[in-house]
């Protein structure tokens, strides 16, 4: 079975408004990054000059080209959530192989006026007519054609042009003509082709070539994907951007947009209609929330599997002394890995959308329970875990991007498409690609996270928050499918228990497990470490020094002297810039 990479736009804002004034434009830190790019002249990855710090704000998304957009509107005296919305936007052009106008994603954001947290569900879900037997499987349970992840059937609803509309009305104070028009000259005027993106056209070529309206746009004249430094440039996307200005959402699910979306993806065997475009609403959710060593942690409800399980492993830790290990020891790497096996066994048990099934959230944060299933973690020895049973504790109480100003207001949003390139099909004249969303679904029916008209497939986003005594300190999120749980988890204790500045708590070497005894770390870490591993009966698989699948973190930490402290990933293309 082909490995599946979910791959997330992330965007981390913040935002600290020392006066209502606007922003000189020389106020910019690190202004020199005009013509920054996150490779050198051989067309190799530059793993550093990626973080930033600010007095006024940070920007830290996964594509340079979308924090500067972002800083600029902060500049011209937008909000956070202006910034994190034309950021947004900017990232479906950019970064058209994680996210784009065909996604959907999860949206927290607190409103330091009230103390409100709020959490915006835009994620993508099954049309009407989806059911558990739209797919045909064979003998060995798979999907036969692969239209679980390509195609008109791999689709579901999206949900990223409602969820930033919705969340620029309700609480920014700019116009869609401000801050989508940066992503439509974007658009137009086109940018650099980086590793990532041409490595990843070329390795979904086949499917991009499949699809005359895909070859069309991410295909260069020859018939191939394009190059390292290559422009490249989406002048039906632009188009389609322009109508969400002058329409609004409506613009999208509804008329001309909405019956191109229809007619493509039923073209190659899909089963939208109209009204389930016209239907779609985002979600108002309330967050989950929990505590680590004196921190609040405030993250993603379901459908997202990702803020429960982020905060069941860190309830697990807290049973140990995390600062007393070295972050690449063996002894650290194994207790990490043994608390992800416990929290994902439960992850792969119990969770699916609550709006469906009964999912036991409180049980999941309940640091009881994790007390309890922490005696299962032998320090010396790796062990297979099994789910256990947080029902009995019920009774007790993951491109993502953040936003966050002097006021104490913050966003962290994580959006995606999916897998690369979302279902491979980009809709028809208007230059965005579809989501995948259906392959998140179970196959088969009887499960928490089978197929439903309606329903939301499960995820593992977690955009999320941390106060300390009901201040700001920290907001961060990842891509990385199953691995966002992992990553996000890992940078938290990494600032919280071994004090690391943002930048280098992103930087140090990852590890990642989940049910098995295989512990995946990056090679950076030493041979000696591995062996000692596997003397604990660790499975090791050493990855490679970098590795993409480990997630690409967009982090902003809040100093004690006032300062923004803004992280981003040396995985992928991410880039801080500072005010």
């Amino acid at each position: 079975m082909k490995r599946k990479f979910i791959l997330v736009g992330i965007i981390v804002i913040a935002f600290s408004v020392i006066s209502y004034g606007k922003v000189s434009s020389n106020s910019v830190k690190n202004s020199n990054v005009e013509n920054w790019k996150p490779y050198d002249a051989n067309g190799e990855m530059i793993r550093t000059d990626r973080g930033a710090t600010g007095k006024i704000g940070v920007v830290s998304t996964s594509k340079v080209e979308a924090s500067r957009i972002g800083a600029d509107i902060l500049k011209k005296g937008g909000n956070a959530i202006d910034a994190a919305v034309a950021a947004g936007f900017a990232l479906g052009v950019v970064e058209p192989n994680s996210s784009g106008l065909g996604g959907g994603g999860f949206m927290l954001i607190r409103i330091a006026k009230t103390g409100e947290t709020v959490f915006i569900d835009f994620r993508e879900r099954a049309p009407q007519k989806a059911s558990p037997e739209m797919w045909t499987v064979d003998a060995n349970g798979k999907v036969v054609g692969n239209k679980k992840v390509e195609g008109g059937k791999a689709a579901a609803i999206p949900g990223e042009v409602a969820g930033l509309l919705y969340a620029l009305e309700k609480y920014g104070t700019m116009s869609r003509e401000q801050v989508i028009r940066p992503a439509v000259n974007l658009a137009k005027n086109g940018y650099y082709v980086t590793p990532t993106l041409s490595n990843d056209m070329k390795s979904e070529f086949d499917k991009l070539e499949k699809y005359p309206e895909s070859a069309k746009i991410y295909l260069n004249k020859e018939g191939l994907p394009y190059e390292v430094g290559d422009k490249f440039t989406n002048k039906d996307l632009a188009k389609t951007l322009e109508i969400i200005i002058k329409k609004g959402k409506d613009g999208f699910y509804k008329g001309e947009v909405a019956q191109a979306i229809v007619k493509t993806l039923n073209k190659y065997d899909g089963l939208y209609t109209m009204e389930d475009l016209a239907n779609y609403k985002p979600l108002i959710r309330k967050p989950v929330k929990g505590t680590y060593r004196g921190y609040e942690i405030i993250s993603s409800p379901s459908p997202s599997s990702g803020g429960a399980i982020v905060i069941e492993i860190l309830n697990i830790l807290e049973n140990f002394n995390v600062s007393e290990l070295d972050v690449n020891s063996p002894e650290y790497l194994h207790l990490f890995s043994e608390a992800y096996k416990l929290a994902y066994a439960d992850r792969a048990k119990y969770m699916g959308d609550t709006d469906y099934t009964p999912v036991p959230m409180k049980g999941f944060v309940s640091k009881k329970y994790a007390k309890e299933i922490s005696k299962d973690i032998d320090m010396k020895v790796s062990h297979e875990s099994k789910a256990h049973d947080p029902w009995q504790y019920e009774s007790e109480d993951t491109t993502h991007y953040s936003i966050a100003d002097k006021e104490g207001n913050m966003v962290a949003i994580t959006k995606t498409v999916n897998g690369l390139f979302g279902n491979s099909v980009v809709v028809d004249g208007y230059g965005f690609v579809m989501n995948n969303e259906m392959d998140d679904f179970v196959v088969g029916a009887g499960h928490p996270n089978s197929v439903a008209p309606g329903k939301t497939p499960l995820s593992s986003m977690s955009p999320t928050i941390v106060l300390k005594d009901g201040k700001p300190f920290m907001v961060l999120g990842s891509p990385g499918a199953t691995k966002i749980i992992s990553t996000v988890s890992q940078v938290i204790s990494r600032v919280i228990d071994h004090k690391m500045s943002i930048q280098d708590a992103i930087d140090t070497p990852r590890l990642w497990d989940n049910t098995s005894n295989v512990i995946n770390i990056e090679s950076r870490i030493s041979d000696e470490t591995a062996k000692k591993l596997e003397a604990m009966g660790h499975k090791v698989n050493k990855t490679s020094d970098w590795d993409r699948g480990m997630g690409s973190v967009q982090g902003v930490l809040y100093k004690n002297d006032g300062t923004l402290e803004g992280g981003a990933d040396p995985r992928r293309d991410g880039k801080a810039l500072g005010l």
